[in-house]
């Protein structure tokens, strides 16, 4: 099974700049998108064979997830079942036969910190959310988690210390999720891999000199280590300043 994750900043603005056809290319069992900021019925998606399921934001223009997928579900849910978490089409959640499928958009800090503590407040719930499926299946989530996890994961760490997205809050919540059971798939296949990023800022041209940071991600239930091929960064498709991430599972 082969599945996408891609932050395309902006999906009509995506489809301009060439989605579908990079849709087609990587050809993905599960495709799923962060960051549509967008409803449904503002772009109409021709995916002959794949299922579509939507969580927009009640504020438009913002957030937002998609799921396209070949295989049927047994079920879709959508958010954390949290109230205060749930109006940003952050999460959806597609149980498979024999695992968990989540994609997420976690929420971003914002600059001076704004929305840290909230996020952190996001962090506990949505793990908690994840070990309680992770007691029935396994799990596999993907998405921009708005972190770079290791000094190797972003081109520039000493000046980005206190910057959101690689604070040490942020990085120890991740290292959280890890020990509790969970893989970061690229970064187990491919431990000392350097200079592979999925975000590349809009200012300063930071896609052209590489500066970059690795903060889209599928993690996994780590009794699904044995079932993973491949974990892979699309760094050579362009259409959003993130880059599509892969898993292929056996």
């Amino acid at each position: 099974m082969k599945f996408i994750s891609w932050n395309v900043n902006g999906l009509r603005a995506c489809l301009k700049k060439g989605f579908m056809e990079s849709f087609c290319k990587l050809n993905a069992d599960v495709f799923c998108l962060q960051e549509t900021k967008m409803q449904p019925d503002q772009a109409i998606l021709d995916l002959p064979g794949y299922k579509q399921y939507w969580n927009s934001a009640e504020k438009k223009g913002y957030s937002g997830t998609a799921v396209f997928t070949r295989i049927e579900p047994l079920a879709v849910s959508y958010g954390l079942g949290i109230e205060e978490h749930d109006h940003e089409g952050r999460v959806i959640t597609l149980e498979f036969p024999e695992f968990y499928f989540v994609t997420v958009y976690t929420p971003n800090s914002k600059r001076e910190l704004e929305r840290l503590a909230y996020r952190m407040e996001w962090e506990d719930a949505f793990r908690a959310y994840l070990l309680e499926l992770d007691k029935k299946k396994p799990v596999i989530v993907c998405g921009d988690l708005n972190v770079a996890h290791t000094e190797i994961d972003l081109k520039n760490p000493k000046t980005n210390h206190h910057n959101a997205g690689f604070t040490d809050e942020e990085r120890a919540k991740f290292t959280e999720l890890l020990d509790a059971g969970f893989i970061d798939t690229f970064r187990n296949l491919y431990p000392e891999r350097t200079g592979i990023y999925t975000w590349w800022s809009y200012l300063r041209k930071a896609r052209d000199t590489n500066a970059g940071w690795r903060i889209d991600y599928f993690v996994a239930s780590k009794r699904l280590q044995e079932r993973i091929v491949d974990a892979t960064i699309h760094n050579e498709i362009f259409g959003s300043d993130h880059c599509p991430v892969g898993l292929e599972l056996k």
